[in-house]
């Protein structure tokens, strides 16, 4: 049986259609939740939450956050109430029912400031003092709450820190569905600098990495990205393709790059992932199922 909190999120939605496609048993929890048999109206913050929990659970794989850096800033109570109480409070929840793992959704932002000419790997030593967005350290202080939850055995931890994720939603989009709508509508796309990079990585395959990361023993952390660094100009150009439109991509200072670079190799080598959709095809997945705003 797996848990997922946070089971009405974009990535919620996709990881329970990947676990249905492969049999498995899922419940989910998420204040929004319908209360059938398996969508359990429920709040990681409630201590009673461990009820909803099954004894001896394969795993808990914790999506529910506040995940948007300005949504964290704007309410800081908010935000760390559910971001690092709510993660205690569900980690204990775990450790009481027996469950066998807890994977945590984590971010690329954890690794603060970066040069553009660096790489991101999971045992790069970070400084918390030097983290500038709320968001990364409600993330960091997640992932170390784990590390000593999981210090005496009884409980494996699993961190995933999730490079730029896009998909079919309707809202909340990153900048690759924004600027890819704005391929179709518009004739000037402005940008601040159009060689601004990440390893922008699909929903299906953050689903896809989070299924490899289930039975991991210990405490471990992998960067869960895509395989190389795709630029805004790469998605106009893309999004150009696909709609047989040519905008006209302007850039506000191109002298403003900035390039963040999450290594997966080790989540490819030590876990067999792979990632399955290229941006040509991620995109594509937008364009068959999103009616943009």
């Amino acid at each position: 049986m797996i848990v997922i909190s946070g089971s009405e999120s974009f990535i919620g939605k996709e990881l329970r259609t990947q676990l249905d496609g492969l049999g498995k048993e899922w419940i989910g929890i998420d204040p929004s939740a319908s209360s059938d048999k398996r969508s359990l109206k429920g709040d990681i913050c409630d201590p009673s939450v461990f009820s909803l929990i099954p004894k001896g659970a394969e795993a808990v794989v914790h999506l529910a956050a506040i995940s948007r850096d300005k949504d964290c800033a704007a309410d800081l109570v908010n935000a760390f109430s559910i971001n690092v109480s709510g993660t205690i409070n569900l980690i204990q929840a775990a450790k009481r029912q027996g469950v066998k793992q807890f994977i945590f959704a984590s971010s690329e932002w954890v690794y603060g400031e970066v040069a553009n000419n660096e790489v991101q790997c999971e045992d790069t030593v970070i400084d918390i003092s030097m983290l500038k967005s709320e968001y990364a350290i409600t993330k960091l202080v997640g992932e170390q709450m784990l590390r000593l939850a999981c210090s005496d055995g009884a409980l494996s931890g699993t961190v995933l820190r999730f490079g730029i994720v896009y998909g079919p939603r309707p809202s909340n989009w990153s900048a690759v569905e924004s600027l890819f709508f704005s391929s179709r509508d518009k004739a000037i796309i402005e940008v601040g600098a159009a060689d601004t990079a990440r390893r922008f990585i699909h929903v299906s395959d953050i689903c896809s990495g989070i299924l490899a990361s289930l039975g991991v023993p210990k405490y471990e952390i992998f960067n869960l990205s895509g395989d190389i660094l795709v630029t805004l100009r790469d998605v106009v150009k893309e999004g150009a393709k696909i709609f047989g439109t040519t905008p006209q991509l302007i850039e506000k200072n191109s002298g403003a790059v900035s390039i963040r670079n999450p290594d997966n190799s080790k989540i490819k080598l030590r876990l067999g992932w792979k990632q399955g959709l290229n941006l040509r095809a991620g995109l594509e997945t937008l364009n068959t199922h999103i009616t943009a705003a």
